[in-house]
């Protein structure tokens, strides 16, 4: 651990808001509903109500990416060298569904009516300050920073309420169209995500919380708040970040290099691979159809949670999401008149979910509802109530699947080595049957599954990321072309009040040519030759071939660096069981008819317990579903590694 610092991690979901509290000594946790219209509502409200003491205050937000897909941004207008005005339209020659000639790109974020061709920032027609916001991306801003800071001096000279994005500062890389598109993502985001994160700022203080916020970035680690309003295309990805940083610390204590994160909340799913404990990172990711370049783990997200809901297409089809019930009303057992059948509402129908429950310990369950939801879609059908459940729930696993499979056969990576980690709300309640039709070889269930993504706050690092686009063909020129990028890395951590313990490099290689580029690390002094070797590798790996022999280049230099986290997997307490074990029996609906379920108490299970299935296991933020022929055991870290 780094220090003895108390915290405070708050997770926003579309539908709750995760918390999680350490005082030095324990973990404490709470789950409250999000609230959509401000989000530093429900997170003040809910770190206020676990009454812990923190000195540190550390955030994943939604705020950015809503704002993105909901196209709820400000008004934006672009600067750019004459010429380059309709590069965010002409974009590239990929079509978003190559046999579907109905399938558009979205609208560009900036219209033409606002973009602005200039060769001197006097050229600049004053309609411009009737915008919230400027990217300003010059077609060689990635070599020539000064131009475009010029430009944005001259335009604060005059209108000072402008939110100014440099291409030169947000991704100053080589290909105009994704740094413009990603510059302008940028700018579109800023006011509005600035202004949620000084509320949440104003808030926190006013309430005795921490101030001095860090919010989770996209790539794996945290930045000060500050950072994270002047960049808030590097937080598209916030939330789900950390919960793929706390799967790698977990598949690390439990002896597993191969893992794939499964975290299926309210409104979504998100899925990552991770090998040998590190993360997939993506240099470039689309985010609501727009190209957004900035580093992120590469995770994949589909609109399949709890709250999705089930409907019926026009030809007659069983369909599940991607539309949700949200935090509210959400599903129909949640009884705040949400009528539409959900997933959740499914589990419930199937005895999974407990009918006399009451959700994260507060919200009590109304079974009836949620068999009278799902008759909607079952009469239609001409199906059961319970034969429409199963129907929702075989759909939207398969929604789940493709997702998996998108992270790990799309890009030659084999499943059946690895192990789901579920966590989220209903993680546990689908894992089992996701690895199974994958053949997996287990799935391993957290503890704290529940609020998972918020102790990943506490298990990730602060962290600074930074770039350079080059030309490189030989080992003493890429040398010194790492060794300036680390530097510059290292000094934006230590720019936020970081202490660099780690920093490494990785560098985008092509065959001269190529149209695409794989990222491989580097060390400086290891020499061109093992560069090759690592690049033709990597190569033959993810596309199936290697040209060894043909030119190569280097045309990306990047590096990231990190201090060490607020804690650790090992810092963690160990699980001390507490309450009966068994909770007697449930009825549960199987695909092969009714089956009696034993219904365990997870807090009450010690390290070397097994549970056989069928079987549910409750816990306070979450479930967990084992089928017959399954079994889980206790790991000592707390942990249920399930097997078949």
């Amino acid at each position: 651990m780094s220090d003895d610092s108390a915290a405070l991690a708050a997770d926003v979901g579309g539908t709750f808001t995760d918390l999680v509290a350490w005082d030095g000594d324990h973990i404490t946790t709470g789950k409250v509903a999000s609230t959509p219209g401000d989000q530093s509502v429900g997170v003040v409200a809910g770190a206020s109500a676990l009454g812990v003491a923190a000195d540190r205050f550390l955030h994943g937000t939604t705020v950015a990416t809503n704002a993105l897909l909901e196209r709820r941004g400000a008004e934006t207008a672009l600067i750019t060298s004459p010429g380059f005005s309709d590069v965010l339209e002409i974009g590239r020659q990929d079509r978003p569904s190559l046999y579907d000639s109905f399938a558009d790109r979205p609208d560009p974020l900036v219209p033409r009516e606002r973009r602005y061709e200039v060769g001197e920032a006097a050229n600049i027609d004053p309609a411009i300050g009737d915008a919230a916001a400027v990217a300003i991306s010059l077609l060689y801003g990635y070599e020539n920073a000064g131009a475009e800071q010029a430009i944005a001096s001259w335009l604060k000279s005059r209108w000072p309420h402008l939110v100014l994005s440099l291409s030169s500062e947000v991704v100053p890389e080589f290909r105009e169209f994704e740094r413009t598109a990603t510059t302008v993502i940028n700018a579109y985001l800023g006011p509005e995500t600035g202004s949620y994160l000084q509320r949440l700022e104003a808030s926190a203080g006013a309430s005795g919380l921490p101030g001095a916020i860090e919010v989770m970035r996209s790539s794996g680690g945290l930045i000060p708040i500050a950072e994270a309003a002047r960049l808030p295309a590097s937080i598209l990805l916030s939330g789900p970040a950390a919960g793929v940083v706390a799967a790698a610390a977990v598949g690390s204590v439990l002896g597993r290099s191969r893992l794939i994160s499964f975290d299926m909340g309210g409104t979504s799913t998100d899925v990552c691979r991770i090998e040998d404990g590190r993360p997939e990172v993506s240099y470039e990711r689309p985010v609501g159809g727009y190209p957004c370049r900035m580093p992120s783990v590469a995770i994949h997200t589909v609109g399949a949670g709890g709250g999705s809901i089930a409907w019926i297409d026009g030809g007659g089809s069983l369909r599940v999401g991607p539309r949700s019930s949200g935090a509210m009303p959400g599903p129909a057992c949640y009884g705040q008149d949400g009528a539409e059948p959900a997933v959740t509402d499914a589990n419930v129908v199937l005895g999974r979910i407990d009918p006399n429950g009451r959700l994260a310990g507060t919200l009590p369950i109304r079974s009836d509802l949620a068999w009278t939801a799902l008759e909607s879609v079952a009469e239609p059908l001409g199906l059961s109530t319970e034969e429409a459940a199963h129907g929702i729930v075989t759909v939207v696993e398969e929604v789940m699947a493709q997702a998996i499979r998108a992270v790990s056969i799309e890009q030659g990576a084999d499943p059946r080595a690895g192990h789901l980690v579920a966590f989220g709300g209903a993680g546990g309640l689908h894992a089992t049957a996701l690895a199974r039709r994958l053949d997996m070889a287990g799935v391993i269930v957290p503890p704290h599954a529940g609020v998972f993504s918020a102790l990943g706050l506490l298990l990730s690092p602060p962290r600074a990321d930074a770039a350079r686009s080059v030309r490189i063909a030989d080992g003493a020129q890429l040398d010194r072309e790492v060794g300036t990028v680390m530097d510059q890395a290292e000094a934006r951590l230590r720019s936020g009040g970081a202490h660099p313990t780690m920093t490494q490099a990785f560098v985008d290689v092509r065959y001269v040519g190529q149209a695409h580029e794989t990222t491989v690390p580097y060390t400086c002094g290891e020499g061109w030759p093992v560069l090759l070797d690592r690049f033709h590798a990597a190569h033959r790996e993810q596309n199936g071939f290697a040209r060894v022999g043909d030119p190569v280049e280097v045309v990306t230099v990047r590096a990231e660096s990190v201090d060490r986290p607020l804690l650790t997997w090992a810092d963690l307490p160990r699980i001390d069981p507490s309450g009966e074990v068994d909770r007697g029996e449930r009825r549960v609906l199987t695909s092969g008819g009714a089956a009696t379920a034993r219904v365990v108490n997870r807090s009450g299970l010690a390290p070397g317990d097994e549970v056989v299935g069928p079987a549910v296991i409750e816990e306070t933020e979450a479930t967990t579903y084992l089928n017959a022929g399954e079994r889980a055991t206790v790991h000592d870290s707390g942990a249920l590694e399930v097997e078949w």
